[in-house]
């Protein structure tokens, strides 16, 4: 039983704190991953912030991709955190707080 109770506890501790995924829905849209910049512009409107955190080379290192991150929120007391590679939705994060 007490086993149970902390495997349950630390997985509802870890999901508090941020979560991946692969869609999110922004008002009646869903945003998935792989969708463009400009789709999720449309889907979910100009975001709170956006950082560019640097390049990325591709797997035969003749292209350069910028990484941006968008950050979308506070709703409901999560943020959403948008991850750009090359204008192609790469990763989707939720955190709780700033």
């Amino acid at each position: 039983m007490g086993g149970k109770w902390l495997t349950a506890a630390a997985l509802a501790f870890a999901a508090s704190h941020a979560a991946a995924s692969d869609t999110l829905r922004c008002g009646s849209q869903l945003i998935s991953l792989g969708d463009r910049s400009s789709e999720v512009l449309q889907k979910c409107g100009e975001p709170a912030s956006r950082d560019v955190l640097g390049y990325k080379r591709s797997a035969n290192r003749r292209e350069e991709f910028q990484v941006e991150e968008w950050t979308y929120g506070p709703s409901n007391g999560m943020y959403q955190y948008l991850r750009f590679e090359g204008n192609r939705l790469r990763q989707i994060n939720s955190k709780r707080g700033p």
